[in-house]
């Protein structure tokens, strides 16, 4: 019985947004990536910019300390994590290890571990202390190309072949998002507040919803996204530009506060009003992707109320899920997306990222041209 056929023709070299310093991204032509013993190679069909990216792109560090800065980015480097493609190529037992076959629609994960550390041992794959993230370190060379590789310890799934484009293209947006709200431990009947209506505060409302609180409150600083999020399912939509939202959300309970809160704003500000709105013995849930110091008393979450208080990073076994829940409808938030530009238009999409009055999920499409 004949093989399967591991790969098929492609180009020698490839278009690729490269990432050379801070604010210092230039379009080049880059070799098509191989595919090694378990290695995947795919045609990118979209890949969308997010907040991290742009934190890379201004040159902040990773995080703020009182030594060493540890750079967010190890260039030269491919950057883009979030992205969808075809497979056109399979290294030796990459099929079997992946389940996969040529023309596949794929995604994978952003991270990609060791596999070794103590963290990857006990499940906690992505905390692993030798990770690599597409698109930041020069060894996972991200989508903003019109190939790009999977190593071989990546964690590769399939898109269904019905799904529209522009909806695969969320699927790790949401599936960031839904861990985030698992970590909220939200139950029936809570009042759950959603700080920040960006693109992961809107995949969280749609995610928020399907827990059945008592009431969701979205806040953000722009109707528009206020609007969007109602439609995916929030029951009251405040400007925190024009209200006092720590009072309205007293207002609402009793005086007690709300039962939990996810921040997803990516402003060092919104800490503080955050943890005053929450009730005593509510929950935090710290989303945000910063560029900037946040500074908050402390007492408030210790002395003055017991809060829980948790982190959310990445998206561990939540894509199966954000692909099923897209695949059924049971989640619709294509309406997320704002720009889809061809992929030399990249400086426009960072542009539009920086400036979110007039975007939200910026997607930028290699291997179609101006």
């Amino acid at each position: 019985m004949p093989s399967s056929p591991t790969s098929i023709a492609l180009p020698k070299d490839m278009a690729a947004v490269v990432c050379h310093g801070v604010e210092d991204y230039r379009m080049e032509s880059a070799p098509v990536p191989g595919a090694d013993p378990g290695e995947v190679v795919i045609k990118v069909h979209d890949c969308g910019i997010c907040a991290s990216d742009c934190k890379c792109y201004t040159g902040a560090p990773l995080f703020w300390g009182d030594k060493d800065r540890e750079a967010y980015v190890e260039p030269p480097v491919i950057p883009g994590h979030e992205f969808t493609g075809e497979v056109v190529a399979l290294g030796a037992g990459a099929a079997e290890r992946h389940g996969v076959a040529l023309g596949d629609k794929v995604v994978a994960e952003q991270v990609v571990p060791c596999g070794e550390c103590r963290y990857c041992r006990t499940g906690l794959y992505w905390l692993c202390t030798k990770a690599h993230i597409f698109g930041f370190k020069q060894y996972v060379p991200g989508g903003m190309a019109d190939y790009m590789k999977f190593p071989d310890k990546a964690r590769v799934y399939k898109i269904p072949e019905s799904m529209k484009p522009a909806t695969a293209a969320l699927i790790e947006p949401l599936a960031c998002a839904l861990h985030a709200v698992e970590r909220g431990g939200i139950r029936l009947g809570d009042v759950v507040v959603q700080v920040g209506c960006g693109t992961l505060g809107l995949c969280m409302i749609a995610a928020e919803r399907l827990k059945n609180p008592g009431l969701l409150i979205a806040l953000d600083l722009l109707d528009s996204r206020l609007t969007l999020a109602k439609k995916f399912g929030a029951d009251l939509c405040i400007n925190a530009d024009r209200e006092d939202v720590v009072q309205r959300v007293r207002d609402l309970t009793e005086g007690y506060g709300c039962d939990v809160v996810i921040e997803a704003t990516g402003n060092a500000e919104a800490i503080r009003p955050s943890l005053h709105m929450l009730r005593k013995n509510g929950t935090l849930v710290e989303f945000s992707v910063m560029r900037e110091l946040s500074t908050v008393d402390w007492t408030i979450i210790g002395d003055g109320k017991e809060l829980n208080i948790h982190g959310a990073h990445l998206a561990p076994y939540t894509f199966p899920t954000a692909i099923d829940y897209l695949d059924r409808g049971l989640i619709q938030i294509d309406d997320i997306v704002t720009h889809r530009l061809p992929l030399d238009h990249y400086q426009e999409g960072f542009d539009a990222v920086q400036h979110p009055a007039d975007s939200i999920k910026v997607l930028l499409e290699p291997n179609t041209g101006s």
